[in-house]
């Protein structure tokens, strides 16, 4: 059972890195192997195919991280299909027809828009501070607030 990071919490370290667990990190390649297990004879359960796609390690084993997607499915890839580049989704959980989420100028609810973001759009992280992410999508940049994003913590500072 992975525990979520938080100021009160200490993080535990990967075995094999010496990095946080859990922790995201994105797909490096439009075709990344899910496993069932830690190794090349482990049957696939499923082929990723977006680069760029936030998933969240979860454990580590050798060259191998078990890391999870946004909808919760889990497996073993190996280690250099991953980077640490931090990506996240816009809201992949909405399951409202035609709803979209603003990207603003500044860090405010009350800033003009840049961009209108579909759910499941991927966008480059680029900071977040204070519950709002500065974020690169198709070279706009903008802020939106960091809890309609998969791929980063509740209140995670990222410089």
């Amino acid at each position: 059972m992975a525990a979520m990071p938080s100021a009160a919490q200490e993080v535990a370290s990967g075995p094999v890195s010496g990095l946080p667990l859990p922790r995201y990190v994105s797909l490096k390649s439009d075709r990344v192997n899910l496993r069932e297990g830690p190794s090349k004879e482990h049957r696939t359960s499923w082929v990723f195919q977006r680069a760029g796609l936030p998933v969240e390690v979860t454990a580590e084993f050798e060259t191998w991280r078990r890391v999870r997607d946004a909808d919760g499915t889990e497996g073993w890839v190996l280690h250099s299909l991953l980077s640490g580049r931090r990506t996240v989704l816009v809201s992949p959980w909405s399951k409202n027809k035609g709803e979209t989420f603003s990207l603003r100028e500044t860090n405010s609810e009350s800033a003009p828009v840049v961009a209108t973001l579909e759910p499941g759009v991927i966008a480059n992280v680029q900071s977040c501070q204070n519950t709002w992410c500065r974020v690169t999508v198709s070279k706009i940049v903008g802020y939106i607030k960091q809890d309609r994003l998969w791929g980063v913590y509740p209140n995670e500072t990222v410089q």
